[in-house]
């Protein structure tokens, strides 16, 4: 099993782990603890290198399977021993970039839900863009306008952004804690991690933030969408 230490710490930039398995035909390594955030939600995984007996790694691509994160290492160097110790460093202007979009896109999501009642439908990011799909009958270029300017609102409140930790049960007694239109998390999931903007917005989540709204930057909704009978994307970009 892996220690998810993204969960806890989105703010850690360089790590030190033990590789306990190696996957030589896919050229991947399990780690006893990692802060690479291994995709899911909408958010792409995070890249970096792993240090390994002197050669450089490039992570190229981080995937969660079951309990354990795979680390696929590119370069033709030879795949290091299991057991072996490693030093993980992550791209971390991409990954900062990654935080603010995930938040901005929170703040959207709270905003909408908080005015207008509307649930998620689907979104997607990538690092300063991002898309979000609501169940909205109508959109029109003054609601779009409505919402740009009370997202950004939010985003000068400079509200906090609290990370917990619940057991299945106790979660699901918070109200309006599952946005999406469908129920994305397994009946495995025995823990539920939640991402609260203080003030404005509580979720299920399993991804990295920022701290505090201020670190979002300017959230600017560049176009809108219909996809569907009752289905609306908002496009946003951040500046």
């Amino acid at each position: 099993m892996t220690e998810l230490i993204y969960q806890t710490d989105a703010y850690l930039k360089e790590f030190d782990a033990t590789i306990t398995l190696v996957d030589a035909q896919t050229r991947a390594v399990v780690l006893d603890r990692s802060a690479f955030y291994p995709g899911g939600g909408g958010q792409p995984c995070d890249l970096g290198t792993l240090q390994i007996n002197a050669i450089n790694y490039p992570v190229e691509k981080v995937k969660k399977q079951g309990d354990d994160v795979l680390h696929f290492l590119g370069g033709t160097d030879p795949l290091p021993d299991v057991n072996s110790a490693s030093h993980g460093t992550l791209d971390w202007a991409r990954r900062h970039k990654l935080m603010r979009t995930h938040t901005a896109l929170h703040i959207l999501c709270g905003t909408v839900f908080r005015d207008y009642g509307a649930l998620v439908t689907g979104g997607d990011m990538e690092p300063l863009k991002g898309r979000m799909d609501f169940e909205f009958a109508t959109m029109r270029g003054e609601l779009v306008r409505e919402i740009e300017a009370a997202v950004n609102f939010e985003v000068q409140q400079r509200r906090d952004i609290q990370v917990k930790i619940f057991p299945r049960e106790e979660a699901f007694q918070i109200p309006d804690l599952i946005r999406t239109k469908i129920n994305l998390l397994p009946e495995g999931i025995a823990q539920v991690r939640t991402v609260e903007i203080v003030g404005l917005d509580l979720q299920a989540d399993g991804g990295t933030h920022v701290a505090n709204t201020s670190e979002v930057g300017t959230i600017i909704v560049v176009d809108y969408k219909s996809k569907g009978a009752i289905n609306k994307r908002l496009y946003i970009e951040i500046e």
